[in-house]
Formats: structure tokens, sequence, C-alpha cells
């Protein structure tokens, strides 16, 4: 990924990424539309100068649309990743050894149309929402089972650790 933000050790790869629907904006880009159809009516009826002031709306549309293409999910095969910002950057990683709970949410217009949100609890930090994405059941199950694989390199063999844990309860019977 060439990304600037994104920075991957040598054995990282990226496992998923996406960004919010464009649909996550329509609140603002309804405002905005609103706002200039207001200033033109009121240029047409009351004052034509008063159409500068569309402007408004217009950024208001640009803004929303803006926030939603400059946000990206990315989960890696040991990180998640978040970034957003429009005129500053943001960018969150939270390991998966960090990650305590998964769970996805859709809406019924979610269900309809196949997107919604994934939830992220994180040990010791805000949690982390993938809000708008589309099949929030595959990115949550796919972050899920890179859940606990960096554990799993702890090393040694199971027989290896049950001798270990022998060892123990014999000092421990021992001090006793």
């Amino acid at each position: 990924m060439s990304d600037s933000w994104l920075f991957l050790s040598d054995e990282e790869t990226v496992v998923w990424e996406g960004t919010p629907r464009l649909s996550a904006a329509i609140g603002g880009i309804i405002a905005g539309t609103v706002i200039v159809g207001l200033c033109l009516v009121a240029a047409a009826t009351i004052d034509p100068r008063l159409a500068v002031a569309s402007i408004v709306g217009i950024g208001v549309v640009a803004w929303q649309v803006l926030q939603i293409r400059r946000t990206k999910y990315v989960v890696t095969t040991r990180a998640v990743w978040l970034k957003q910002g429009v005129l500053g950057k943001t960018v969150r990683r939270v390991g998966l050894a960090q990650v305590q709970n998964t769970a996805y949410s859709q809406s019924v217009t979610g269900s309809i149309f196949g997107y919604g949100t994934v939830s992220v609890e994180v040990a010791g930090g805000p949690d982390l929402a993938f809000r708008r994405i589309d099949d929030p059941e595959t990115v949550r199950r796919t972050l899920t089972s890179r859940i606990g694989s960096d554990r799993a390199k702890i090393p040694g063999t199971v027989d290896q650790w049950r001798e270990v844990l022998a060892i123990v309860r014999e000092l421990k019977t021992a001090v006793e």
C-alpha cells in the first residue's frame, strides 16, 4: 500500500481495507442543498446579492463528502487502523492484542442495502467503529479470525509448558 500514513512491519500484510459509503454524508448533503435552495429563493425574492450565501451550502456538501472520502479503515495481520481528517489527519493504530471484543450492527436500511457498523472494543483506550461499511459481518469475521493470532506465537511446545507447570506446582507444594 502506498499510503504514507500506513506503516507496516516486514511481516505485516493488509487483510482488509475499506471506507464508509458515500451515503454516510447524506445528512450533510441534504442540509447543504437546503441552504443553497433557501439562498437562491432569498436571492430571487429579496436581493440578488443573497445568492452569494449559497457558497455556505456548497461548503457543507463538500465538507461532508471530503470527510467520508478521507476516512480509511484497515485491518492487517497485526493491527486495526483508522485514518480520518479533512484539513488535518488523525491516524489510530490498535494492536490486535489490545482488541477485546468485536460486534457488528445493521439498521433496517443497512440490512436491505448491505452496510453496517463494526465496533471494536479496545483494552486501555477508546473503542473504534468502522461506520457504514459494506458487508460488516464479513469484516467482523475477518477481524475476529485475526485476534489471538499474535498470541499463538508463544515459544515452546505444549509439552514443554506442561513440564514448566509441573515444576511450578512442585515448587508451590515445597513452599507450603
